[in-house]
């Protein structure tokens, strides 16, 4: 009988300890998985935050820059109307706000091609793109191009049609992200 006691006690703290260890390892392994899925979540909404603000960057800069084409749209308005006299002194100031002002956005784009994703990307390049047609009848309006002013005009549909388009990409990536 002593023996049996022994063995059944033997048998009893062996199945403790491997029962201990069976569940030391699976709690240790719940905690990392429970580490591993809180450090992927916040990896996740530090991408969410830096692409968010990202692209509200540009979206700030892209506005600003289409009030100062509504601002030129206007010079050259008046001027038209005779109201301005300087017209080409004012061109040249607006120009030059408006290479500054593009540099900005420029950045912005290069900072949402960084952060993406690609389909943002490319929204954001399609809207840098969008300026092209400003700058170029801009310049045509600073040599007398009678047919420029026009052209300054209908570049508004398309450029804010790419910022509306960014916005559709930018609302996408954050909510996939």
């Amino acid at each position: 009988m002593a023996d049996s006691t022994f063995w059944i006690a033997a048998l009893t703290g062996g199945t403790a300890v491997l029962a201990s260890w069976v569940t030391s390892r699976g709690n240790t392994r719940a905690a990392r998985i429970q580490a591993d899925t809180a450090v992927l979540a916040q990896r996740a909404e530090r991408l969410r935050d830096s692409r968010r603000s990202a692209y509200l960057d540009l979206i700030e800069q892209t506005h600003s820059i289409g009030e100062l084409y509504w601002e030129i749209a206007a010079v050259q308005r008046a001027a038209e109307a005779g109201r301005r006299p300087a017209l080409q002194e004012e061109l040249d100031e607006l120009a030059e706000r408006e290479r500054d002002e593009y540099g900005k956005l420029r950045r912005c784009v290069r900072v949402v091609e960084l952060e993406g994703p690609a389909a943002a990307a490319a929204a954001a390049n399609a809207l840098q793109k969008a300026t092209g047609p400003f700058h170029r009848a801009l310049g045509a309006m600073r040599s007398g191009e009678p047919e420029a002013p026009q052209r300054f005009h209908d570049a508004f549909r398309p450029f804010w049609q790419a910022l509306t388009d960014f916005v559709e990409a930018a609302k996408t990536a954050l909510h996939e992200a």
